[in-house]
């Protein structure tokens, strides 16, 4: 059910539409609301503010009296409305706004105003000029000033990096709460985008990206809420299926977007287009039997042993099947240093792994091991893309070979 017009809108009749509408959807957020509310209006109509703009309290379904304090904000505050959604789910809310907006630029933010409102004006002003078509504010940025727990911090970072090297992402923070669109690309967007909960974001990007659209970020502050709600393990799971989901479409031309012509013309690297293959059918035999080894060892030791001694063994048998199907190195010569090398992966995958382990036990209280394979799962994902670029790059490189033939035979010394 949607609000009843007088409280969705709050623009007097016959106004000029706002050049920016935020979007704070919510969901029982009876404790915060009126605060950050309050403390949005008092910054946009602050002289540091210039542009007209608009407040929306997306309520998603909320079970308390969130929606009775957004409605009389709405009823208080002329450039604040209210709209109550009778189903949960964040992109659902921000679809439903945006497609109704008036404004050129329509934004959004979390309720808890985690991110530093002074970020604000720099992330909608290249839309408003049409510099730029999508704007995003990045936790990940090298001039951002971040604080939060290690487990956040982890998850984020993985997660970035799992969209860069699989999905070629060139963002750097899919999942800030503080994003901007023009109303010309967010209608063309829309449309594409399926999701309607927390992938909604990164879908979006993604779909902006590939349709060649200008991506701005800007560096923020940004402080973590200890009273978020968000179902960590679900999101992560959710949010893997989303990307599966986006490259499917993407690779099948269901997205029916202009690609490119610098993507158009981009070409996998010498020799990669055959590797891949290889590559994933053997890191699929030794994840089948790394999970293995880790459900059989598990019974008799801990967690930790049992991964490492798990991810060890399947190092070891991963690296010499690399070596001759997917590098096509045969033969006796540098196997010992290929092997000692590829323990280097092996420990950057035990980390990842060794990492998974802590976050299951810091999200989940007494995890299965169902629940522990899952998280392993996800942080081996991670560990196989850093490993298949070692693997080419560093250990199998052709190149290393060449240099070390092409070296001079050291002269006999004369005593």
């Amino acid at each position: 059910m949607i609000a009843p017009e007088a409280d969705m809108d709050r623009v007097p009749r016959g106004a000029a539409p706002p050049l920016v509408e935020v979007v704070v959807p919510v969901y029982n957020e009876e404790h915060v609301l009126e605060r950050s509310i309050r403390r949005l209006h008092a910054y946009l109509t602050d002289e540091q503010f210039p542009f007209t703009f608009r407040i929306t309290i997306a309520d998603n379904a909320s079970t308390d009296r969130t929606w009775d304090a957004a409605a009389a904000l709405a009823a208080e505050i002329p450039q604040v409305q209210a709209v109550h959604l009778d189903r949960k789910g964040r992109g659902l809310a921000l679809r439903h706004v945006w497609e109704q907006s008036d404004a050129r630029v329509v934004s959004y933010m979390d309720v808890d105003l985690s991110t530093g409102l002074e970020a604000f004006l720099p992330l909608v002003a290249p839309l408003i000029t049409g510099h730029s078509d999508v704007a995003i504010g990045s936790r990940l940025h090298r001039q951002s000033a971040v604080v939060r727990g290690p487990k956040r911090e982890f998850i984020s970072r993985s997660y970035n990096l799992l969209l860069r090297t699989t999905m070629a992402a060139g963002f750097s923070d899919a999942q800030c709460g503080f994003k901007a669109v023009r109303r010309e690309a967010a209608e063309q967007l829309l449309p594409l985008i399926e999701d309607n909960a927390w992938f909604f974001d990164t879908e979006l990007l993604v779909v902006a990206e590939r349709a060649g659209m200008r991506i701005h970020e800007v560096p923020v502050d940004w402080v973590d809420d200890p009273d978020s709600r968000v179902d960590i393990l679900r999101t992560a799971l959710d949010d893997l299926k989303g990307m599966a989901r986006v490259t499917r479409r993407a690779l099948s031309g269901a997205l029916n977007l202009p690609v490119p012509e610098r993507v158009a013309k981009a070409q996998l690297p010498t020799g990669m287009k055959r590797q891949l293959p290889s590559f994933a059918i053997i890191g699929v035999c030794s994840t089948v039997a790394y999970l293995v080894l880790y459900l059989l060892l598990r019974q008799v030791s801990p967690a930790f042993w049992a991964n490492a001694l798990a991810l060890l063994i399947t190092a070891v048998a991963n690296t010499s099947a690399n070596r001759r199907f997917t590098f096509g190195v045969q033969g006796r010569r540098d196997a010992l240093r290929h092997q000692f090398e590829g323990l280097i992966a092996f420990l950057i995958g035990l980390g990842f792994s060794s990492g998974g382990l802590a976050l299951a036990n810091t999200a989940v209280a007494r995890p299965t091991h169902t629940v522990e394979l899952g998280f392993l799962v996800v942080a081996n994902a991670l560990a196989t893309v850093v490993r298949f670029l070692l693997l080419r790059v560093w250990v199998f490189n052709p190149r290393r070979g060449r240099a070390a033939a092409d070296l001079p035979t050291p002269l006999p010394s004369e005593h």
